[in-house]
């Protein structure tokens, strides 16, 4: 059985997000005995988007106690039959021989019969279609005290009885907007059993455009096409999208019969957009333009000063575009060129969409074009556009410019054998270039070590590309740890007077990274500054520093524990690029970072999450897939899942790992987490400690404050705390260094004052993991001495954990003993206020043995009474 086969059913998808809107159906319910309130709501939306099964979940959420629901579902089937749409919920057969208000009259009493005393609710889907007379027993009932919760088809009229209801200020009504992305992303985890990687999701809930209905017809094309794996957990689509018959019959069904004028002006923007309305209007009859906005065809959007169109749904685009004939699609796509060119193509992205409409209309010739516009898209980490341009811009007579960009474009994609393939055809480029582009692709993609050496004996005449060369080797011997090399390399190019642009700001990257490592956050940012500065210098002659930049960036901000710098970077542009373009490496660099930041802050959930998803972008890469497992090996081993930490940390060790050289401080503290967490304390200190005196040797002394910390934190301050306070004195470390140092220095001296104050200051800062486990010790100190300090220690320690995922790290396990099913079910009890005969009747228990109980659980969580039993029981694992 595959994962697809174990997908879960359509009619098993849970009810998620809209919570807003079921509160507000829900409150509209309790609301309607008030004179002074509307007695309903109306929800008006689009097909798909979710009415009736958010009136569904409504209706369930009405306690039976207080309300009678009837319940129906108006259809067009029924429009012309006497309470034919409310032939569900009315008795089978009306007294013969009543008139028109008599039957009224009967129809309202017999549901208000069987009410039953009741408050009367009446849940319609889609009030547009009611019958006449259906229409008119609701209106009467609604006047009459009943309430009503409906939905209605956007662009649909209703009855005029039920419009008079919402005219009248009777019922309320409101549109039901699309879901959100976040909710499209939950809901899409429901539909497959698990969550969806991030650039995925992304795409999806945009081709949906927030439609329920939509998103199910892809997932559901998609995992009949094979589009959809798994991969560690996390669920990854390819991107294509497959168009079942039943999504493009809904689509066009939506769409609708056009006029030959109207579908040009479908066809142009669909193969445009999004596109200026002065093109639209040029390209295309100005009547035909309105024609479309009005039938919800197009929408127009102000973006500044200009006014951009848009399809009203990202999918009607893909039917469009999959159903038009190659020589309409070839003839669009050089109008939209020729449109673009004859107003000067002043906007930014104009230069690449007008390259890739030469190319796909045939009309592409000019090489320079074609190559400006792949580096545009490979500065987007639009991997595959990238790959595209860069060989028809070969093709076209570019030159070995093309044939670089295209191999570095394919060693992105971890395509390293076809890498070399594309500098093979261009055999005549510059010697120099061509040695320095093998070399980097046979280093990062092929894992071969010996290209540094290489590089180093090479004989090369020209001064600025011997610089590049002395650039390139400093990033290879940094990543070999050769960091004395790396750092005299990186200098003597920045030195040198002959050195390009480019060759200089991938030195100053080494440095910042070297820098960031060793302890000096803010002159790492200095130098990454000017590189950022400067990027206007190197973006075209070496892209590959668009992703050294990051990386670099990267360290400096998880070696200092910057929290905010790492939002920053989060949400940023670089990271939604990454993770949409194809670029697993980047897609994983920034999982890795996310789940920092979350476990952090004791969101061990959304970390595990994030490396599971880094583990998913780089499953195929064949040097950089062991450091996603360490990763995920060390989230587990703070949950306290010592099997998922062990399984995790055996895939790091099987894999290659050629090119994690400078990532060794990280993966060390992974394996000793994990050490840690499966009982072997002596043997993580033991790793810690040879670790920190190959950090001290490498210079690494912002790592080595990581690794000191971490000592702290399993138990051992005294290894750690002078060594702290030597490296302070030395560099700046980053902006919570104060922090770890104050930490270290009060548990050496086991301060429980200190370790309460400084639990409260990682709390304030957001460091939560940080906060609970000084928390944790400041509440054994405490205990120990029996210091009613104790219950203050132990409520913080209860807040914190209150905002954590699961936390089971060693300094927590000291504070969280194991309580039978028994004793907590007592403690709780008598946390809650309840006297011990109290407890003793609700548990068919004796008051002696709820005593008993009660004196085991003061004695493990190390408490003098009920007083401080509260607290206590909010720090133990839920």
């Amino acid at each position: 059985m595959t994962d697809l086969d174990m997908l879960p059913s359509v009619g098993n998808w849970d009810f998620v997000g809209r919570t807003g809107d079921l509160d507000r159906f829900i409150r509209a319910a309790d609301n309607a005995s008030s004179s002074h309130e509307p007695r309903g709501l109306i929800l008006c939306g689009d097909p798909g988007i979710g009415k009736s099964r958010l009136l569904c979940e409504a209706t369930k959420a009405l306690p039976a106690e207080e309300y009678a629901v009837f319940s129906a579902s108006a259809t067009i089937g029924a429009t012309g039959l006497p309470f034919g749409s409310l032939a569900q919920v009315l008795p089978p057969d009306p007294p013969a021989g009543l008139s028109a208000p008599g039957l009224l009259r009967w129809a309202a009493d017999a549901l208000r019969t069987d009410a039953g005393g009741l408050r009367l609710v009446l849940a319609i889907d889609d009030v547009h279609l009611l019958d006449r007379t259906s229409a008119a027993l609701v209106h009467l009932l609604v006047r009459e005290g009943a309430t009503l919760l409906g939905t209605r088809r956007t662009g649909e009229p209703a009855p005029a009885p039920i419009a008079a209801l919402w005219t009248e200020g009777l019922v309320s009504h409101a549109d039901l907007l699309p879901l959100s992305t976040e909710e499209s992303r939950e809901l899409l985890a429901t539909m497959l059993g698990g969550p969806l990687e991030t650039g995925s999701a992304q795409r999806l809930a945009r081709f949906a455009g927030g439609n329920p209905l939509l998103l199910r017809e892809l997932v559901m094309a998609a995992r009949q096409g094979g589009e959809i794996s798994r991969s560690y957990g996390m669920w990854c689509w390819t991107g294509k999208l497959t168009l079942a018959p039943s999504l493009a019959d809904l689509i066009d069904a939506r769409i609708g019969g056009l006029t030959p004028g109207v579908r040009d002006v479908l066809d142009l923007v669909a193969f445009g957009e999004p596109i200026g309305l002065h093109l639209v209007i040029r390209g295309c009859v100005p009547a035909d333009v309105e024609a479309a906005e009005e039938r919800g065809l197009i929408r127009v959007y102000s973006d500044g000063r200009r006014r951009d169109v848009r399809l009203a749904h990202p999918l009607y685009g893909e039917v469009v575009r999959q159903h038009s004939p190659a020589t309409r699609s070839r003839r669009l796509h050089a109008t939209l060129a020729d449109l673009v060119e004859g107003t000067g193509a002043r906007r930014r992205d104009d230069l690449l969409r007008v390259a890739v409409w030469r190319l796909d209309s045939g009309t592409a010739q000019d090489g320079r074009l074609l190559l400006d516009a792949a580096v545009q898209a490979f500065g987007r980490f639009d991997l595959g556009l990238a790959q595209r341009l860069a060989s028809a811009a070969w093709a076209n007579g570019a030159g070995y410019d093309a044939a670089e960009l295209l191999a570095t474009v394919l060693l992105f994609a971890d395509r390293p054998d076809e890498a070399v393939a594309a500098l093979d055809q261009a055999a005549d480029g510059p010697p120099a270039r061509r040695l320095i582009a093998r070399a980097t692709v046979g280093f990062w993609g092929l894992g071969r070590a010996e290209t540094a050496d290489e590089l180093t004996l090479a004989r090369i005449d020209d001064p600025a590309d011997r610089a590049r060369a002395r650039a390139v080797e400093s990033l290879m011997r940094m990543q070999l740890l050769q960091l004395r090399q790396a750092r005299l390399l990186a200098a003597q190019v920045l030195a040198d007077d002959a050195a390009t642009a480019p060759a200089k700001e991938m030195a100053r990257c080494v440095l910042a990274f070297l820098t960031a490592a060793g302890g000096d956050p803010a002159a790492s940012a200095g130098l990454l500054a000017d590189v950022a500065a400067g990027s206007g210098a190197w973006r075209r002659d070496n892209p590959t520093l668009q992703y050294v930049l990051p990386m670099a960036l990267g360290t400096r901000v998880a070696v200092a524990l910057d929290l905010p710098a790492i939002d920053r970077i989060l949400t940023d542009e670089f990271a939604d690029l990454v993770q949409t373009g194809g670029f697993g490496v980047g897609s994983a660099w920034v999982s890795l970072l996310q789940a920092q930041a979350a476990w952090l802050r004791g969101r061990t959930d959304v970390a595990l999450a994030a490396c599971e998803q880094a583990c998913a972008a780089v499953a195929s890469n064949r040097l950089y897939d062991g450091n996603t497992h360490a990763y995920r090996a060390h989230v587990a081993a703070l949950r306290g899942e010592p099997e998922v930490a062990r399984e995790a940390l055996a895939m790091a060790d099987r894999a290659p790992g050629s090119c994690n050289g400078p990532d060794y401080p990280w993966l060390t503290r992974c394996r000793a987490w994990v050490a840690a967490c499966t009982g072997d304390l002596i043997g993580a200190v033991r790793l810690l400690q040879d670790l920190v005196q190959r950090l001290r040797v490498d210079g690494f002394a912002g790592h080595e404050l990581l690794a000191l910390h971490d000592l702290v934190r399993l138990g051992r301050p005294e290894l750690a705390a002078d060594r702290m306070t030597a490296l302070l004195g030395a560099v700046p470390g980053g902006p919570v260094a104060p922090l770890l140092l104050r930490h270290a220095r009060a548990a050496a001296d086991s301060s429980a004052e200190g370790l309460l104050a400084i639990a409260r200051d990682f709390q304030a800062r957001g460091y939560l993991t940080y906060a609970a486990e000084a928390a944790a010790t400041a509440v054994r100190l405490f205990r120990t001495a029996r210091d009613p300090q104790a219950l203050a220690a132990s409520t913080l320690l209860g807040d914190v954990l209150a905002r954590c995922d699961v936390l089971r790290t060693p300094a927590l396990r000291t504070v969280q003993p194991a309580l039978t099913t028994r004793e907590r079910q007592v403690a709780e009890l008598a946390a809650d206020g309840a006297k011990s005969r109290e407890i003793a009747d609700q548990l068919f228990l004796s008051p002696r043995t709820v005593e008993n109980h009660l004196q085991r659980v003061y004695a493990k969580l190390g408490v003098n009474g009920r007083v401080e039993l509260a607290p206590a029981l909010r720090s133990l694992p839920q």
